[in-house]
């Protein structure tokens, strides 16, 4: 019998118009021989079915299910499509834990770790992941820029602790220009991340489990046109990514080294994706994405292509990993 599958998608940040895109893709994809596909879209004001006649239909958040033209649908698994709050930070992974649906995104914890850079740096550290130098402004502290230029340098890049597709992030020259740049990310989030210039090769590395085994995909590397690697770059054509990535065989081999230790350390399932830059021959981890964008376009689905597997492998594997 087919599965109900419920695509979770929209959210409650910046990333929403981001996140319809990835799981309308979802949705065009998947087998309809196997899976019964149902669009979810999660906004602050209401959750909802969406049919092909774009007709809503309520979702009860009792139990997370459907009434359609009264019979009512309950969903065997859900797939994450949704970026950033609140797909990506552990909200919607702790409701599904306890309404004990299957999901297709880590866990609740790691959720929520993984999206707040500070202390997902912090955490992997210990454990000999190399980073930037950071300082850690929260809303209403004192901004002391000399202190911040001591500690991180210039230039460094000021970014809003928890959001993700380059919202809230500047790049910044003078120390005249930080007050500005850490109010414009506040914009974004209520703490502050500012962290040292990498000037180096930047690469990204998806990991996830296929098939049953941790596999870490072909690496892209990632030449943006702009001054950084910002939401143009990312999402309006304003950057190369090149998979694979043009780097020697010992340096790719540290970044799979490294990507396949913070996967394992932080107890990751499904899908993830983490950048990194190299400085001094070592890569420096940047950040990383526990629901990463899943266009054709998008780096994860172009490293899974590399590696010889399909769009509708790569998301259908994700249903099964978490169905098993």
């Amino acid at each position: 019998m087919k599965k109900n599958i419920a695509i979770i998608m929209g959210g409650f940040s910046s990333e929403y118009d981001i996140s319809l895109k990835s799981g309308q893709v979802v949705y065009d994809t998947l087998d309809t021989s196997k899976y019964n596909a149902y669009r979810i879209h999660i906004f602050k004001d209401k959750w909802v079915f969406v049919n092909d006649l774009n007709e809503e239909f309520p979702m009860d958040r009792n139990d997370f299910s459907v009434l359609v033209n009264e019979t009512k649908i309950n969903f065997d698994c859900v797939f994450n499509a949704i970026h950033g709050s609140p797909g990506e930070d552990g909200y919607m992974q702790g409701y599904f834990e306890l309404l004990d649906i299957p999901h297709t995104s880590c866990n609740m914890y790691q959720a929520a770790l993984t999206f707040n850079k500070r202390d997902c740096l912090s955490a992997l550290k210990p454990y000999g992941i190399k980073t930037a130098e950071s300082y850690f402004v929260n809303l209403g502290d004192v901004i002391n820029e000399n202190a911040i230029v001591n500690k991180v340098g210039l230039p460094c890049f000021v970014k809003a602790n928890k959001a993700g597709s380059s919202f809230g992030i500047s790049k910044v020259y003078k120390k005249e220009q930080l007050k500005t740049a850490i109010n414009d990310s506040f914009k974004e989030d209520d703490e502050v991340i500012i962290e040292s210039f990498l000037d180096g090769t930047e690469v990204s590395a998806g990991v996830i489990t296929y098939k049953g085994r941790l596999t870490v995909l072909p690496l892209t590397e990632i030449v943006s046109d702009n001054d950084f690697f910002d939401y143009k770059a990312k999402y309006l054509g304003e950057s190369q990514e090149i998979t694979p990535a043009r780097i020697d065989d010992d340096l790719a081999e540290k970044v799979r080294v490294v990507a396949k230790k913070v996967y394992e350390v932080l107890k990751l399932k499904g899908f993830s994706r983490s950048e990194y830059i190299f400085k001094d021959g070592e890569p420096h981890l940047l950040e990383v994405n526990t629901v990463p964008g899943l266009t054709a376009a998008s780096i994860l689905p172009q490293q899974a292509a590399e590696a010889g597997i399909s769009m509708s492998e790569l998301f259908e594997n994700a249903i099964e990993e978490a169905l098993n």
